[in-house]
């Protein structure tokens, strides 16, 4: 049986499990796109935070697009995070991983255009951030994104998930304050086994989220 309905329904149980935490303020939320954003919507609506991307692009596998051997992460200096053991098992060569991380570079770009629209990042400095996806895989994607939060100076980090396997979450505690997981389903096979509705996000639907959350994000970044 799968855990959740739907990834609304996953964030606002998610949410409430934060609203019961002490987080520090200032609090900002970080959605790791397309997925992560209707979970995260529901989050920072329940926090009264700010919603901003983070925008990551993982590599897969040559023979299962789906298996995250590497991942790249926006930012001034972009970044490439790669899981060495896996991407060795999946026959993932040097050349093979700049080629791929070029053209999830270009995709990292076409979504900062077509989400942001030229709007600035919101500020991480001295925040608590909220990590959000909508599950967790093989961590790789959620290494490059915390290394990425890190960097831009966030004073605590949250990283907050509905499903993830229980050994990648232990492999990820040293790298974040605190992790926030709703189901750790033993044994693991693919995030979307466990909902019931796992439709691909499209990128109205981001945008959607991005807009409706925009008053809370506007009025925090002005304060």
């Amino acid at each position: 049986m799968p855990f959740f309905k739907n990834r609304t329904e996953a964030g606002q149980r998610l949410a409430e499990r934060l609203a019961s935490e002490r987080l520090v303020a200032p609090v900002v939320v970080l959605a790791l796109p397309r997925g992560g954003v209707p979970v995260a919507a529901e989050v920072a609506r329940r926090l009264a935070a700010p919603l901003d991307l983070l925008l990551v692009r993982k590599i897969g596998a040559p023979w299962q697009r789906e298996l995250a051997v590497a991942a790249v992460v926006d930012g001034d200096a972009p970044e490439v995070v790669i899981d060495e053991g896996l991407s060795a098992y999946a026959g993932a060569d040097r050349a093979y991983l700049e080629r791929e991380a070029a053209a999830a570079l270009a995709e990292i770009e076409r979504r900062r255009q077509v989400y942001l629209q030229g709007r600035q990042p919101l500020s991480l400095t001295g925040a608590t951030v909220v990590l959000v996806d909508d599950g967790i895989a093989t961590g790789t994607t959620v290494r490059a994104a915390l290394k990425a939060v890190r960097r831009r100076g966030a004073a605590r980090i949250v990283l907050a998930v509905p499903v993830a396997p229980h050994d990648i979450l232990m492999a990820l505690r040293s790298q974040c304050d605190r992790i926030i997981c709703l189901a750790e389903p033993q044994p693991f096979r693919a995030v979307g086994l466990h909902y019931l509705d796992f439709h691909q996000v499209e990128d109205g639907e981001v945008q959607a989220a991005l807009t409706a959350a925009a008053p809370v994000s506007r009025a925090d970044a002005a304060g």
